[in-house]
């Protein structure tokens, strides 16, 4: 069976070196309220401000740090890669392997947010919301990989 919407085999190094190397300078950047000064930019923004305010937002350029922005589009990419590129020996049981996985990461993914939806709220939420935009790859790459790891093991076992 063709897979048309997977990537080669070839990105897939390049993605896990994107998607660990900007988890890992996320997590830093989160936990010390880090912003690089030189990603301070005057950028287009189509939304700023707030949506529900006096005056309503407008699509223009502001000045933002862009620190967040530049590691969350990596990551994002990254995880891309990672996730939706072929296997060296890509076949129909581990297509089916990778499916298995992408339902189960949107099911916890969306279990996860109706927690959040009832025992988070205000600007906590926003927080969470963050996160969760991030959650469903990385839960999809994380059980992908647990899954392939599990059939090696079960073929060398029965070896």
């Amino acid at each position: 069976m063709k897979q048309h919407l997977l990537l080669p085999n070839k990105y897939k190094k390049f993605g896990w070196f994107l998607f660990c190397t900007m988890l890992l300078l996320g997590i830093l950047a989160i936990a010390t309220n880090y912003e690089a000064p030189w990603l301070n930019l005057k950028t287009f923004a189509l939304i700023s401000g707030f949506v529900f305010d006096k005056h309503p937002a407008q699509p223009g350029f502001i000045e933002a740090n862009l620190t967040n922005t530049v590691l969350g589009v990596l990551f994002i990419i990254g995880a891309l890669l990672v996730g939706f590129s072929k296997e060296k020996n890509e076949d129909e049981y581990i297509s089916s392997m990778r499916l298995n996985a992408l339902l189960w990461a949107v099911l916890v993914n969306y279990s996860l947010l109706i927690v959040a939806f009832l025992l988070v709220y205000e600007l906590p939420f926003f927080t969470v919301m963050t996160f969760n935009m991030f959650t469903v790859l990385l839960l999809f790459i994380l059980r992908f990989h647990y899954l392939l790891c599990q059939n090696k093991k079960a073929l060398s076992d029965e070896e």
